[in-house]
């Protein structure tokens, strides 16, 4: 990317009775995933936030709250890649300025890879400039198209990975996403995804495929208005 670019606790409880003793477990509901919707000219994504990325996933819902959001740009977009917003310098950026490098006040977020997440068709990321501990922009973020991989390119991909992430590898679940659904598995272990698509992939396929110019930008806006949904 350029630019910017649950448990289960168990309770035990004792319970003396005239005929035995018994042991009652209490296990405590597992811990619903918050929700957004992101609303476009082109139709609605919602997505799901992980709770295991919970610095990314707080600010995340912080910015919604506080309408940061509202009328920002998804400013650059490339088919069979991602699509890419939340520049707070695009909300009335005049046609063709490239964008990308604006920031939320604050610090950047400090990095939450997890191995279980990953770059598959649909993923919620941030991004971020070339800082070296790769931490996240405090406000941008993009959602992978992505398309189809074999073993021989994500067996390329994964030692090109490894050069900056010793013992890095695939495995064989994701290699299985990313054989049939697709994704950009490039990106593993230098983007924080912090979430996913669990309805609209089609209009991420739509804004994706818009004509654009040289930067990327779509040629016809795609304003975003974000909220909650949990």
């Amino acid at each position: 990317m350029n630019k910017i670019s649950i448990g289960l606790i168990a309770v035990c409880l004792f319970a003396i009775s005239c005929a035995s003793t018994r042991t009652v477990t209490k296990r405590t509901r597992p811990t619903t995933p918050r929700m957004a919707e992101i609303a476009t000219n082109y139709g609605n994504i919602v997505i799901k936030l992980y709770d295991s990325t919970p610095l990314h996933r707080d600010n995340f819902i912080k910015l919604v709250k506080e309408g940061f959001y509202d009328s920002l740009l998804f400013h650059r977009v490339i088919d069979s890649f991602m699509i890419q917003g939340g520049d707070p310098e695009s909300k009335n950026a005049p046609d063709s300025v490239q964008l990308g490098a604006g920031e939320a006040p604050g610090n950047r977020i400090p990095a939450e890879f997890n191995k279980n997440y990953f770059h598959k068709k649909g993923a919620l990321a941030a991004a971020r400039d070339d800082n070296p501990e790769k931490a996240s922009s405090n406000c941008q973020f993009y959602i992978v198209e992505g398309k189809p991989y074999n073993d021989t390119a994500l067996n390329m991909m994964e030692c090109q990975i490894r050069s900056d992430n010793p013992g890095f590898s695939f495995t064989d679940g994701q290699r299985r996403v990313y054989h049939t659904v697709g994704g950009a598995p490039f990106l593993d272990g230098n983007y924080t995804v912090f979430g996913e698509v669990v309805k609209g992939l089609d209009v991420v396929d739509k804004i994706a495929t818009l004509p654009r110019d040289g930067n990327d930008r779509p040629l016809q806006n795609v304003r975003m208005h974000i909220r909650m949904l949990n």
